[in-house]
């Protein structure tokens, strides 16, 4: 008889990839489950439809924040980018523009913000981290000038109906932003997974300079993949305009730490060539329910910082695990 199979190291890892997800997820809200008071109220049809619309931002920025990442990059700019599309935005129809311009203007605002860092990133080729920090104090002023450092209150329109309850009391119909969101990621995925554009990030992300080799363009890749994430960026700016009715410049600080932390909790590798839409996706539920049970144990602003902080840390704790796993 042939000796058992046994499991390697890489085995492990990528088990770990596709299942830790789900486990953390699982374990979230077991956790949230443990009291009887926050159980009756947890598992409504309501709350859950508030983690689903509390999850589209993060979520829609998970998916531009994953081909950053699996391509071996990082964007700080995130938060800022998010606020002056919103500022964008509210400011076009304050103007008398039409939604549908007021739209194309916000995603448009991201996508070049996402285009002069992918520029800068591979034509003079600088650190991701230095660019986007830069660019994080760019954005945000620019926002601030152009509010004139106030909000802008946008007319009503059909942008507020992207964010909109609808039936606060049941489940369905869903908001029209959470399959936006749904849409989009599994577009995104059948991209990252079945196109030449996916194949191409994780060969950069895994070892750039065999990618260069092998032929690919990665100066082209890169700054194609900044414009493609500083789109969806624009887009979770449209979402928080949506959300608040209004653009605010001081809007989503912090916003980048929260999709940064999805991404790796969802699988994702800070040293690029690993990561996943599905796992990202999950990886954003996680931070909503957090959110979400943190408020309903009546807990603290500052409580809440400090998980999401603790489970920033570990999620990269757990990224250096799985790195040592592969390794082996």
């Amino acid at each position: 008889m042939s000796p058992p199979a046994r499991f390697k190291s890489g085995d492990v890892a990528r088990f770990l990839n596709s299942i830790g997800p789900v486990f953390g997820l699982m374990l979230v809200v077991g956790l949230f489950s443990l009291s009887a008071e926050v159980r009756t109220h947890f598992f409504t049809g309501t709350n859950c439809k508030v983690i689903l619309l509390q999850t589209v931002i993060v979520s829609i920025g998970a998916l531009g924040m994953t081909l950053i990442i699996v391509s071996g990059g990082i964007d700080l700019s995130v938060g800022s980018a998010v606020a002056l599309a919103s500022v964008v935005g509210a400011t076009a129809l304050v103007n008398g523009h039409s939604a549908a311009t007021a739209i194309a203007l916000t995603v448009g605002v991201g996508a070049g913000i996402g285009l002069v860092n992918g520029l800068v990133i591979a034509g003079l080729r600088m650190m991701p981290f230095i660019v986007t920090l830069g660019m994080m104090g760019v954005a945000r002023g620019t926002a601030k000038w152009l509010a004139g450092n106030k909000t802008v209150n946008a007319p009503k329109s059909s942008i507020n109906n992207l964010m909109d309850m609808l039936d606060p009391l049941h489940f369905f119909p869903l908001p029209l932003g959470v399959w936006i969101a749904a849409v989009l990621a599994v577009i995104m995925a059948v991209v990252m997974q079945r196109t030449i554009f996916g194949r191409y990030l994780f060969a950069i992300g895994s070892n750039e300079a065999t990618a260069r080799l092998c032929g690919i363009r990665v100066g082209l890749m890169k700054i194609a993949t900044y414009a493609l994430a500083g789109a969806f960026f624009g887009v979770s700016g449209l979402m928080q305009m949506s959300r608040l009715a209004v653009g605010d410049p001081t809007v989503a600080i912090g916003l980048e730490l929260d999709i940064i932390a999805a991404v790796v909790i969802g699988g994702a590798s800070l040293n690029g060539g690993t990561g996943s839409i599905s796992g990202s996706i999950i990886g954003a539920l996680i931070m909503a329910v957090l959110k979400s049970g943190s408020q309903q144990m009546n807990w603290p602003n500052y409580v809440q910082e400090i998980i999401i902080g603790i489970v920033i840390i570990l999620a990269v704790a757990l990224d250096k695990f799985r790195q040592r796993k592969t390794a082996l």
